[in-house]
């Protein structure tokens, strides 16, 4: 009996007003006694529940209406458990696209070196061989010929000039010392004084002028050793690049060719189209590291003019005072090529300071 009211009850349509709030049941007054026993019975399982206190994380909840099906059930433990892990889930993703497209790249990257080295390779063993064709600037060759056969004639006149300075510092040292005991014995040796006072004064004035030929000798060192590793060396690295750039244009210059000779497909063509822009590029960068090392020579030959016209000059004036006994002479060489002595050199001996 009360099971059939209830459905009655059930479907049954409530009327709402516009303040949300319940019109008069179009029922008897039997419904509210129904109501009131089922109200009963439901009170007794809500004292039962609230007695076993149920784990809320084990509760659930109906994803659809009102008597729906038993698959639409959601723990709210697996609600709960979504909700905190989200964002880290998001930004690990995110960490990890960025991964993925680091390692894309660096992929591609060296994907790209090795077809690059392996197309030179190839290309410098067929040169080697005599099985490949190179592209030739006759004249530009044997100008970077005659620089690098002039830097190694250089080098020989740098380490000769070194050894110079070292083995006359060392000459200078033995005066020096030779002179302090001439020096010596003349204050100790009455009877010999004067000889001993002419010999020390001898050595000082010889040590004096070997340090203004040394001055003169290491600014002619550093200025060649400045040309040499800085001037010439700076225009061989701009040749070494131009080399590696000839040997990859000839390269992909190779591979235009092979390619234009084998036949003319959909694949084919496209791999044609593709060797056509890695050649105009590699033509390209050739072409503009030739007229860079043009340049550079052309500088480098001016400089080289200069700098040596006026060390060479300084070194034989130099050279010439010193061993003909002209210290005035020596002195304005210094001062004509802007010698810096270093600290000390010019200091006046023992025996002129008494």
């Amino acid at each position: 009996m009360a099971d059939s009211i209830m459905s009655k009850a059930a479907t049954m349509e409530i009327p709402i007003n516009s303040n949300g709030d319940t019109g008069s049941l179009a029922g008897d007054d039997s419904l509210e006694q129904a109501a009131q026993i089922q109200w009963s019975l439901d009170e007794k399982d809500l004292q039962q529940v609230m007695v076993s206190g149920p784990n809320l994380n084990e509760t659930s909840i109906v994803s659809g209406g009102y008597g729906g099906p038993a698959g639409g059930i959601i723990p709210t433990s697996s609600i709960k458990g979504s909700s905190m892990h989200h964002s880290p889930s998001g930004s690990g993703l995110a960490s990890e696209e960025v991964a993925r497209g680091v390692a894309v790249e660096k992929l591609d990257s060296v994907k790209k070196w090795g077809i690059n080295t392996y197309k030179c390779t190839k290309q410098m063993l067929s040169e080697r061989f005599g099985r490949g064709s190179r592209t030739v600037d006759l004249e530009l060759e044997a100008q970077i010929e005659v620089l690098r056969e002039t830097k190694v004639k250089y080098e020989q006149v740098l380490r000769l000039a070194t050894a110079l300075i070292s083995h006359f510092n060392n000459m200078v040292q033995t005066q020096q010392a030779l002179g302090d005991s001439f020096a010596d014995l003349s204050q100790k040796s009455p009877e010999l004084q004067d000889e001993f006072g002419y010999n020390a004064e001898t050595q000082k004035l010889l040590c004096k002028n070997g340090d203004s030929l040394l001055g003169a000798i290491n600014f002619f060192v550093c200025s060649i050793n400045t040309l040499i590793n800085k001037t010439m060396e700076d225009t061989l690295l701009t040749i070494r690049l131009y080399e590696a750039a000839r040997l990859e244009f000839d390269a992909y210059r190779s591979d235009l060719e092979e390619l234009s000779l084998g036949p003319r497909d959909a694949a084919a063509a496209m791999r044609i189209d593709a060797a056509q822009q890695d050649y105009h590029l590699h033509r390209d960068k050739y072409e503009r590291l030739r007229s860079d090392v043009t340049i550079k020579l052309k500088f480098l030959e001016e400089n080289k003019v200069k700098v040596m016209h006026k060390q060479l000059l300084l070194f034989h004036n130099a050279i010439s005072a010193y061993f003909a006994g002209n210290q005035q002479q020596l002195e304005q060489t210094l001062v004509q090529f802007n010698v810096k002595l270093k600290p000390g050199a010019d200091k006046p001996s023992w025996l002129e300071e008494q």
